[in-house]
């Protein structure tokens, strides 16, 4: 009982809140170059690539339920995308344990075009019109690139968020 009320949904719901606030407020009303611009991938997949591949899953869904339930778009297609992202974003870990801020981002990169290109493909099998044009492939170029920008800076509140703690290295005596 105790794992469950200690553990990292303690901590992601009311950080996914304030994100997806700021995503809700700052960025949709702000786009760049008719791109909205997502914080809230942009923070799962940080939490990817600082907890690796299975918390960066369940921090994606979780913050994608809590984005379905906040928009209009079908419940389970931003949780399924943003989970593909945590994840795709958390493989960074089968490389080092502790990844430097560079690797990280080019992670996060890779995540955050990972869940953008799921999101239209989603949306086409639910039955929604007009997602796939030929103005998506910049759409996720940009958004990955603004994710792999906030990858550094986010990266420490993913890894409180999923109560992730840094690796310690100790050496070993003879």
């Amino acid at each position: 009982m105790r794992n469950i009320i200690f553990g990292p949904l303690l901590r992601l719901v009311p950080v996914g809140l304030i994100a997806l606030s700021i995503q809700r407020v700052v960025f949709a009303n702000h786009p760049v170059g008719d791109i909205k611009l997502q914080f809230v991938l942009a923070l799962v997949v940080a939490a990817g690539a600082g907890g690796g591949s299975d918390r960066g899953a369940v921090a994606g869904f979780v913050l994608g339920l809590l984005y379905d339930a906040s928009g209009n778009t079908p419940l389970g297609l931003m949780a399924l995308s943003y989970g593909l992202a945590g994840m795709t974003a958390g493989y960074v870990h089968s490389f080092t344990p502790d990844p430097q801020w560079w690797l990280a981002s080019i992670f996060a990169f890779f995540g955050a075009a990972v869940g953008e290109a799921a999101i239209p493909a989603a949306e086409v099998i639910t039955g929604e019109d007009g997602w796939i044009t030929t103005d998506i492939w910049v759409t996720v170029v940009v958004v990955a690139g603004f994710a792999a920008v906030m990858c550094p800076l986010l990266m420490p509140i993913g890894r409180w968020m999923m109560g992730v703690k840094r690796k310690k290295w100790k050496a070993m005596l003879e």
